[in-house]
């Protein structure tokens, strides 16, 4: 061999080894996002999640229209079973007394289902036959009162107890005051009371 052909042939060895070499084979990158399955499982857990936080949300308007309902039916049972008061000798109706029958005929009128009893009270003075009488016009001017404005009789018991169930004891002004009076005693419907 010859010289030259060694020196060629070391020429072109150290030139292709300066160059690296042969080229690999360019590989293509792989995606580095989420999968097919990972996009869909993410999208399906998305909704999943928006479904849980509608149902979540519709369950506490549920619960907070279910409690402010409660608390009306309770107002209204409160109104209903607020008592009235009268003045000294008297079955007349007072212009307080009116008002607080009128916030009980719009109950009675929205509840046709609750039915009550009317108790009628007297203070201490007079004779026991005399209060009994007294406790009775009084509740009887109750009735038509009610009545007055359309609603049944029949959903109305009456009662007197005279001076026998004072609700504050004492003889002064202020433990008469609180004795003469209607007390209301809801006997049916109660548990269906709706308020407004």
């Amino acid at each position: 061999m010859s010289n030259r052909f060694i020196l060629a042939s070391l020429v072109t060895a150290l030139a292709v080894g300066a160059c690296g070499g042969p080229e690999e084979p360019q590989v293509a990158p792989q995606p580095t996002g989420p999968t097919a399955e990972e996009l869909e499982r993410m999208r399906q857990d998305s909704i999943q999640r928006a479904r849980e936080e509608e149902e979540a949300r519709l369950r506490a308007e549920q619960e907070r229209r279910e409690r402010e309902a409660a608390q009306r039916a309770e107002a209204a049972r409160q109104t209903l079973r607020e008592p009235v008061y009268f003045d000294y000798d008297e079955a007349a109706l007072r212009s307080d007394t009116e008002s607080r029958l009128r916030a009980k005929l719009e109950v009675l009128r929205a509840n046709p289902g609750v039915r009550l009893r009317m108790e009628g009270h007297a203070d201490e003075r007079g004779t026991s036959e005399y209060n009994l009488a007294l406790g009775n016009e009084r509740v009887e001017s109750v009735v038509r009162f009610l009545t007055g404005f359309g609603l049944d009789g029949g959903r109305f018991s009456t009662v007197s107890f005279g001076e026998e169930r004072p609700a504050m004891q004492g003889s002064n002004e202020t433990a008469w005051a609180q004795n003469r009076r209607v007390e209301f005693v809801i006997t049916a419907g109660s548990d269906g009371i709706v308020g407004q």
